[in-house]
């Protein structure tokens, strides 16, 4: 398991939306929703669209070149059940938000 790494500040990631972060070299798509942070590879497997700036509904990110979906919680992609992007372990401490990379 890889050291946490600060990536955000809470108040960074409003909930209901996803930002584009960079940890160890690793560009990752955070989100928040219902109150919990998730991280993913931010690259979508269709055609390397920039997850963290998709749309958000629920645990559900939209890619915004393409429209493929994955869950956030998971890592799995809806649109192709046979592609599954990277999940990152995400922590808050007071302000902070982590990411293990």
């Amino acid at each position: 398991m890889g050291n946490f790494v600060r990536v955000a500040r809470v108040s960074e990631v409003p909930e209901g939306t996803g930002k584009v972060v960079s940890a160890n070299g690793e560009e990752i798509a955070l989100f928040r929703t219902n109150g919990t942070f998730y991280a993913i590879h931010n690259t979508c497997l269709h055609r390397g669209g920039p997850l963290g700036e998709g749309s958000l509904d629920g645990a559900t990110v939209t890619c915004p070149w393409h429209g493929w979906e994955y869950d956030i919680t998971t890592g799995a992609c809806i649109t192709n059940p046979d592609a599954e992007l990277r999940c990152f372990q995400v922590k808050v401490e007071g302000e902070d938000v982590l990411v293990s990379a």
